[in-house]
């Protein structure tokens, strides 16, 4: 059971909604695995599309959808009207990313007025075993007033 409160209700379904707009998400073919309150993992499945020159996951979709995790998992936690950007991450590298599934676990570490804080940790699966590749920590921002919709 998750140990924050959605000030929205249907959380669920609004971090769905907003996750399926995602253009960057459709390009890599992620998918959003989990959600809960403070809580969002995304994985993506390696096609050679997304490697480096060694034959990795790149390091940009290991950041890419740590992002994302992480900004969902907070996005979760914010009213109904208010969106969230990220304003920081550090992201460390710490094994290669080499296997067949990216799983980034986005969790809220302490939620804010306006700025959250989200530690996320990215595993790639390897022989049916998950292996920590990428550890991030991110800083976001309730955007008070502003919908996750697009600008017409």
């Amino acid at each position: 059971m998750s140990r924050f409160t959605p000030k929205n209700p249907d959380f669920a379904a609004r971090v769905r909604d907003s996750f399926d707009r995602q253009g960057a998400m459709k390009l890599i073919g992620a998918a959003l695995v989990h959600v809960a309150p403070g809580e969002a993992d995304i994985a993506v499945d390696y096609r050679q599309e997304l490697s480096q020159q060694h034959g990795y996951f790149h390091g940009g979709i290991v950041g890419t959808i740590g992002d994302s995790a992480g900004g969902y998992a907070a996005f979760s936690l914010m009213p109904a009207d208010a969106s969230i950007l990220t304003v920081e991450y550090k992201m460390n590298l710490l094994a290669p990313a080499a296997g067949s599934r990216l799983i980034a676990r986005g969790r809220v570490v302490k939620p804010g007025r306006t700025l959250t804080i989200a530690h996320i940790d990215v595993f790639v699966l390897r022989d049916g075993t998950e292996h920590l590749c990428a550890t991030l920590l991110q800083t976001l921002m309730a955007m008070a007033g502003r919908t996750d919709a697009p600008k017409d």
